[in-house]
């Protein structure tokens, strides 16, 4: 078993290094589940064999060792040694090295496990695309539930829950590589006619109510850009524009649906499809996003962002946001 652990042990470390490397593409979520998986083997094979073997063994040295004692005592003789019968059964039930490497780790990456796979799951922000809503450096929270809970690794529904709404911030795999996370936010629902032109955001025809803001300081570009407010519904959240940037869109892929789509100097209309979502970063001159490369299948949506846990450059960004 000492070989066989070592081999898995050395996998999952191979795994690991390959991808911190970027020698292969990593999946965190398989990589967790498989940990999971092994490690409650070792888990249940330690309650339910080894464990029972190594008291087996144990009682079978105090019995030999007490039937020895009592044996020197008949002949008048005073034995010794009790304390060293104790390190010994304590030595004979400790767990050995590739049992606390596998089995002793269990609790913990269970716990891991479900609670990133049903509850929360937290993701760094790498870009900024999503200025001013999110800096770069945000560590940040995701709703996994809110959605309806999904199996890892497949992501298959197993509960019904709340339809995505214009305006939620989300994680989701992105389209051209699913393997890879994104984070934007939902401008268009399924059957919505999206046009984005002149940088003014139009849906079903009717202009998103926005409202001009003082210019707003990036810290990265070391420079001021336009900031606007604009309202979905009850809710509100600032977006920005570069003005030095043209309206229309360059270097759109041929993405699955383009056809849905119409491109002009002024910007881009979309119609989108069922079970799709149309996204957008809130740093619009800085984001590649749904004009560029399409629509979001509902089944690649990881869950809702909405809380900010730490950002190690600024306390002051730790809260939730719109």
């Amino acid at each position: 078993m000492q070989v066989l652990t070592s081999l898995i042990l050395a996998a999952f470390v191979g795994y690991i290094g390959a991808w911190y490397v970027g020698a292969i593409e990593g999946n965190f979520a398989l990589l967790l589940f498989l940990a999971t998986v092994v490690t409650g083997a070792y888990w249940l094979a330690e309650r339910l064999y080894f464990l029972p073997q190594r008291r087996k063994v144990a009682e079978a040295v105090a019995a030999s060792t007490t039937q020895r004692r009592e044996e020197l005592e008949r002949m008048g003789l005073r034995p010794d040694g009790s304390d060293d019968l104790k390190d010994t059964r304590q030595k004979l039930l400790m767990q050995p090295w590739w049992l606390d490497w596998t089995a002793g780790l269990f609790p913990v990456i269970l716990v891991v496990f479900l609670l990133r796979s049903f509850l929360f799951e937290p993701f760094k922000i790498p870009s900024g695309s999503m200025y001013p809503t999110l800096w770069v450096g945000d560590l940040i929270l995701v709703n996994k539930f809110t959605y309806g809970l999904r199996l890892p690794v497949i992501n298959t529904r197993i509960t019904q829950g709340a339809a995505p709404q214009r305006g939620d911030v989300i994680v989701f795999r992105y389209p051209p590589q699913p393997n890879v996370d994104y984070i934007k936010r939902i401008v268009g629902l399924p059957g919505d006619k999206v046009a984005y032109l002149n940088k003014r955001l139009t849906i079903n025809g009717q202009p998103v109510p926005t409202t001009a803001l003082p210019d707003f300081f990036e810290e990265d570009a070391m420079r001021y850009f336009k900031q606007f407010q604009e309202k979905f519904g009850d809710g509100t959240h600032n977006v920005l524009n570069n003005s030095d940037v043209p309206a229309f869109i360059q270097g759109a892929s041929n993405f699955q649906y383009r056809e849905n789509c119409n491109y002009s100097v002024e910007g881009v209309t979309c119609t989108v499809p069922d079970g799709h979502f149309f996204v957008m970063g809130d740093n619009r001159d800085n984001s590649l996003d749904s004009r560029y490369w399409g629509f979001v299948p509902e089944g690649n949506i990881v869950g809702r962002a909405f809380f900010i846990w730490m950002n190690f450059g600024n306390f002051k960004r730790i809260g939730a946001f719109n």
